[in-house]
């Protein structure tokens, strides 16, 4: 059934648009602005914000649901939960297993994926390491980790069966030169990340085909005036985008604004990095791949106190950066759909309030506050006050 949206402010990359509204006929945007045709049945969104729904391209779950499982349902119950939270697309997070490459973790991705269901689509993995470097590991364990290999970067291809999106590399590992140009072949997005690299050893491996950088600052080299390191060659390569964990732990508010100054808000990427404690109570226990942690002061956290991924979730990113980083509302939209849909491989139809995208659509109130959620055409979360105004949208 088609619907017309009308009266709200409609806010993406390019962006804002007072009073406007949008049409969508099944899982489509159809039209924006003033070109729905009138006899649609409408809904009134007066005092709303509408977005695109929020791309994570680095998550490794939340709602206590992990990404790295052999369990497809665990991922796709991940799905309908991160849905509550602003997030209607994201690549699944693998990690590392001990001993070999993740062969259960790769297939159960891969059937999440082929399978789909309601809540947020799941369009590809994203492998983090194990192709790592041991000094920026980070919570990563040391036996999952893995010297770079064409055998490997073959098996890897072979287990994802096409659904091998953005991978997670440290570049002066012995053998990363060769795996990153037979990814990159296969049209998997390199990002540098977990690296001791130097800035000429990053400066050097960028061209190979990386262009995407991943959680800047954390895991690699500090940026020193007589050492810039991999930040240094990251902020200089246009083509590189990189991600921002914007839980304001990871990476203090006046560095988040500097990276984003940096960068330009059109190369800079919100993500999440959570974990299955995300939307958890403080204190709360979980494991992450096996490793037992705890929630302690907001923050993610191994039992020796490592910070392990974060308990962060789309739509707080969204404030937090609004708040923190003086951008404009439009800019920080982009930092969470269109730049990681570009990375991930869907900038053709996730990512903007644009005829032919993807009904992927979040309805904020004035003060950023998620009132709704609708994942390609279906209305999958409302709050309490806005069920009734949405209920000719069809649900998941």
């Amino acid at each position: 059934m088609p619907l017309r949206l009308h009266s709200a402010r409609l806010v993406d990359a390019t962006g804002e648009r007072a009073l406007a509204q949008i049409g969508i006929d099944g899982a489509t945007i159809i039209s924006v602005d003033a070109s729905a045709p009138e006899n649609w049945p409408a809904i009134d969104l007066s005092g709303a914000i509408v977005t695109p729904g929020f791309v994570d391209v680095h998550t490794h779950g939340g709602g206590g649901f992990s990404h790295n499982t052999g369990d497809s349902e665990e991922i796709l119950a991940y799905a309908r939960w991160a849905a509550t939270t602003g997030t209607t697309a994201f690549l699944i997070g693998v990690v590392g297993a001990p001993g070999g490459i993740p062969e259960a973790q790769l297939r159960a991705a891969v059937e999440a994926i082929e399978r789909g269901g309601p809540g947020a689509e799941a369009t590809g993995i994203h492998l983090e390491g194990p192709y790592i470097n041991p000094a920026r590991r980070g919570a990563h364990a040391p036996a999952w980790l893995r010297t770079p290999s064409l055998a490997e970067a073959d098996q890897l291809l072979e287990l994802a069966r096409g659904h091998l999106s953005l991978i997670t590399i440290a570049p002066e590992l012995p053998g990363a030169p060769a795996m990153i140009r037979r990814l990159r072949e296969a049209g998997v997005t390199i990002s540098i990340g977990h690296t001791d690299a130097t800035y000429e050893q990053a400066r050097d491996a960028i061209p190979l085909g990386i262009t995407h950088a991943t959680h800047c600052f954390n895991a690699m080299r500090p940026l020193h005036h007589r050492e810039p390191g991999a930040l240094g060659a990251i902020v200089e390569a246009d083509e590189v985008r990189g991600e921002l964990i914007a839980d304001n732990v990871h990476v203090h508010p006046a560095a988040a604004r500097i990276l984003i100054r940096a960068l330009g808000p059109q190369r800079t990427i919100v993500v999440t990095d959570a974990l299955a404690c995300a939307g958890y109570a403080e204190g709360s226990s979980f494991t992450f791949a096996g490793q037992p942690a705890r929630v302690i002061d907001g923050v993610a956290r191994l039992e020796d106190g490592t910070i392990t991924g974060s308990a962060l979730t789309m739509d707080q990113a969204l404030r937090n950066i609004v708040r923190y980083t003086g951008v404009s509302l439009h800019e920080a939209v982009g930092m969470l759909s269109l730049n990681p849909a570009r990375s991930a491989g869907i900038a053709d139809r996730k990512g903007m309030l644009r005829p032919g995208y993807d009904a992927d659509l979040l309805i904020f109130d004035g003060d950023l506050h998620l009132q709704a959620t609708i994942c390609r055409g279906r209305l999958v979360f409302a709050s309490e006050s806005w069920r009734e105004r949405l209920m000719m949208v069809p649900s998941a």
